[in-house]
């Protein structure tokens, strides 16, 4: 057998694998209950056979993890490129964000294993992992041509709710079965980001957002004077 076809068999055992993670966790509805046995019968191998792949259940949720992350933070970066008005000028045309599709369809291809890591039954800490690796992403690009009064510890929150935000938004989706269209879902995020308080309400709110976010974590200090 050629190197090519091993490097291919294994390849398809590997995924063989991830995907009965996948549907183990959604059989037993809880990732601590998921054992080599059953994901190795679900995927059609033997113990010796997954062993040969991974050391054991963490180290397969792991390294499953660490794909679907590197996975996303790649698309990530790639959207943080967007300039603001390129942003504009999609949002005139009612396109979505450049990128932001691709980002949806990572996901949607892999929505399965996305529903089961990151449902009631799987790793907790999968969530808060995507939010650090995201900030990470972001953040570099998003300080480029910033109000300087926007920056220190009011930056970092925005940064932080608008991830978690995003985050929610795409677990949403997840969870409901992911009815829409990547390129539907594109589209509503986009918009999402822009919308204010009031907007749905035919009461928008426009405020200066450095001056008043500067004025608040002033008060913030002298509280603590």
């Amino acid at each position: 057998m050629t190197q090519a076809s091993t490097d291919r068999r294994a390849l398809r055992t590997r995924r063989a694998l991830v995907d009965a993670l996948a549907e183990e966790i959604a059989a037993t509805g809880d990732l601590t209950r998921v054992t080599v046995t059953a994901v190795s019968e679900r995927a059609g191998i033997t113990r010796r056979t997954f062993y040969s792949h991974f050391h054991d259940i963490p180290d397969l949720v792991q390294r499953t993890e660490d794909e679907l992350v590197e996975g996303l933070v790649g698309h990530v970066s790639r959207i943080s490129q967007v300039h603001l008005a390129e942003l504009h000028d999609c949002l005139d045309a009612h396109e979505p964000c450049p990128g932001l599709v691709g980002l949806l369809e990572h996901i949607f291809e892999h929505g399965r294993l996305y529903a089961a890591l990151l449902g009631d039954g799987g790793d907790p800490g999968l969530a808060p992992r995507i939010k650090d690796a995201v900030f990470d992403a972001v953040v570099p690009r998003a300080l480029e041509g910033i109000d300087a009064r926007a920056i220190g510890a009011f930056f970092e929150y925005y940064i932080s709710y608008v991830i978690s935000a995003e985050v929610g938004v795409i677990c949403r989706w997840i969870e409901g079965g992911m009815h829409e269209t990547p390129e539907t879902m594109a589209r509503v995020m986009t918009l999402l980001a822009f919308v204010r308080p009031g907007d749905l309400y035919g009461f928008p709110l426009d405020i200066n957002v450095p001056t008043y976010g500067l004025a608040l974590m002033q008060q913030k200090e002298e509280s603590h004077d």
